[in-house]
């Protein structure tokens, strides 16, 4: 209930953000967001089931693009995102099926693919995807201020549903089954979970509401191109984000992209000729020194406490 109840004050005060009239705040918000939904969504494979997708760029690609050419053909922005979704859905059960059978490096090499393929795709289908000049899509006719405040709030309920999904996953018998793929699944067979099945639909979830951030985004830039949405980096933020806060847990991606996102304004800010180099160091630092992430740090604490309390009782 604390819990519940700390999530709905977070979401409440996030949701403020249009009326403080910063436009770089609201910018920042809406990004912050974004990044929820990747590192979120990327918690289900790569948290709960400890199986190592850098797929995030292609799912979030593949939804830009759907979501763009759709809006394109006419179609209307809420139904395009949705369709985005879907699509990255789909993707994911196809793509699953045909690698989640590899594990660890081999795997991680197979997803990390995926991405590059399909930006020869979208460079190489010019009819389509406007090959490497990209893809302009249509102007809202709103102002500057009113877009502004879409987009915001169409990422945070991305990224609230990403939340829920997580949640939902964690708490019921598909987590379950994830946790126990992530500790031994030739065990796990054994005992009867169907863990092509679970991991099947792990990577499915973890596919749809990136699918959705990434035709959100495209709406939100009006233009995109392949090495854009199909960056690496996409698929590595989100993985940083959930070793930071801590992999498979609930709130542990939602304080990671926050605790990355800040760390990554900072450098660009003071650092801007050389930035990359200095937060990978800030990265590979707070990795080494929190390898189970924030989250791992308090409950460490917690337990000393009451290892001390119950000591001294």
């Amino acid at each position: 209930m604390i819990r519940i109840l700390i999530s709905i004050i977070v979401v409440a005060a996030i949701a403020t953000l249009p009326l403080l009239g910063d436009n770089y705040l609201l910018r920042l918000g809406t990004m912050f967001a974004m990044y929820c939904v990747l590192a979120l969504s990327w918690n289900v494979i790569g948290g709960y089931a400890g199986y190592p997708s850098f797929s995030t760029a292609a799912f979030f690609g593949l939804g830009a693009y759907t979501g763009a050419i759709l809006q394109g053909a006419g179609v209307p922005m809420f139904a395009a995102w949705i369709a985005a979704c879907l699509s990255a859905g789909l993707f994911a059960v196809l793509l699953g099926m045909a690698i989640l059978h590899l594990k660890g490096h081999y795997f991680a090499i197979a997803s990390l693919v995926v991405a590059e393929v399909l930006v020869e795709i979208a460079t190489s289908w010019t009819s389509l995807t406007g090959g490497g000049m990209g893809i302009n899509l249509p102007v809202l006719r709103i102002s500057v201020a009113a877009q502004a405040q879409l987009f915001f709030y169409a990422m945070l309920a991305a990224a609230v549903l990403a939340f829920i999904m997580n949640w939902l996953v964690g708490a019921g018998r598909i987590g379950f089954a994830l946790q126990c793929i992530r500790q031994n699944e030739d065990a796990s067979s054994m005992v009867g979970i169907n863990t092509t099945r679970y991991k099947v639909i792990a990577f499915t979830l973890s596919s749809l509401f990136v699918g959705g951030a990434g035709a959100i985004y495209a709406s939100w830039v009006f233009y995109i191109e392949p090495p854009d949405v199909f960056s690496i980096l996409l698929s590595v933020k989100p993985i940083v984000m959930v070793m930071l806060g801590g992999a498979g847990t609930i709130f542990g991606p939602v304080i990671g992209a926050f605790v990355f996102i800040v760390m990554e304004e900072l450098v660009w800010r003071n650092f801007l000729s050389f930035h990359a180099a200095v937060l990978g160091v800030l990265i590979v630092a707070l990795i080494f020194f929190l390898p189970n992430g924030i989250l791992g740090v308090i409950r460490r604490r917690r337990a000393a406490r009451s290892t001390e309390e119950g000591a001294a009782s």
